[in-house]
């Protein structure tokens, strides 16, 4: 994987997400929004036969990187990436109402998060890190136009925005099916939620993930979630 051109590296969300998002013989088609250097498509194309990946990013930079990481995995013929924004992406696709089998059966997305104004200095970072560039709502309606019946929608986003998420999904139709909320270690407070969203209302599994029983040790719990993606652990 290389990422020296993409604005945000690989971390710990995007790992956390490749990894929990349900796949099943069904997923037949996959939607990776906001992609970055294209890992999370990456770690589900490694998951699942599913025939048709597709990405979307709109740094430039990254779309270049994100598309030679697909090209030069084992996967590159069931991977794909658009260079294009969301909005811009679910306008073309529903201009002419799509049929349900040309729909997604499984999105994805790691979106920006920074709510508030952020400056690092690195312009590109910073539009990267900040939900103005994909605002939740934006998001989540795009995703109820492009998803499958059946089929299911899988983001992480910070804890502190769990209860304002799952009411702006409903406002979709979407519920929330998985939650698993992460800490970093034990003594931490929650700082983000993993959640999986379908079209239909069930009793919702909500548990809960610690990374680290201390610095640089893993808990097993994390090992056995990550342990297919990781070269050391």
């Amino acid at each position: 994987m290389q990422q020296d051109r993409c604005a945000m590296k690989i971390g710990t969300d995007g790992v956390l997400l490749g990894a929990w998002t349900t796949v099943n013989p069904n997923s037949y088609s996959i939607l990776d929004i906001g992609a970055g250097t294209g890992v999370i498509s990456l770690m589900l194309a490694q998951r699942s036969s599913a025939e048709n990946i597709e990405a979307i990013e709109l740094d430039g930079d990254a779309f270049e990187q994100c598309t030679e990481n697909f090209e030069n995995s084992p996967w590159g013929d069931r991977l794909f990436c658009f260079h294009a924004g969301f909005d811009e992406f679910v306008d073309e696709y529903t201009e002419e109402e799509p049929e349900e089998s040309e729909l997604y059966h499984v999105i994805v997305s790691n979106p920006p998060f920074h709510i508030e104004e952020v400056a690092s200095g690195d312009n590109a970072r910073d539009t990267a890190r900040q939900n103005t560039s994909l605002p939740f709502n934006e998001l989540v309606e795009g995703v109820s136009k492009l998803l499958t019946k059946d089929g299911s929608f899988n983001t992480i986003i910070p804890f502190k925005e769990e209860t304002n998420f799952l009411t702006l999904a409903e406002k979709f139709g979407l519920f929330p099916k998985r939650i698993t909320r992460v800490k970093g270690n034990p003594s931490n407070e929650i700082k983000r939620s993993l959640l999986e969203f379908t079209f239909s209302k069930a009793k919702i599994s909500i548990n809960e993930l610690v990374i680290e029983k201390e610095r640089h040790q893993y808990t097993n719990a994390y090992k056995k979630l990550t342990k297919d993606f990781y070269l050391k652990m």
